[in-house]
């Protein structure tokens, strides 16, 4: 049976992943969060551009519609 979008970040709870937004933006960080509308939690996260960091957070709230995709 094949897993369902929400089983996948279910099992990336507590890991590193990337966020890719509408607009080339990216985001690494540790996926604490999410919520059925793909809302999501990231700890130390990192805003990447052309894969250099540009900006370091403590915590980030990314609205779920603006998410193209997460990579665990």
């Amino acid at each position: 049976m094949a897993n369902r979008p929400l089983d996948i970040l279910n099992n990336a709870l507590d890991t590193p992943v990337i966020v890719r937004l509408k607009g080339a933006r990216e985001f690494r960080g540790e996926l604490k969060g999410y919520d059925i509308h793909m809302n999501l939690v990231l700890d130390n996260a990192e805003e990447l551009r052309e894969g250099e960091v540009i900006s370091k957070f403590t915590s980030v709230v990314i609205r779920g519609d603006n998410v193209v995709y997460v990579s665990p």
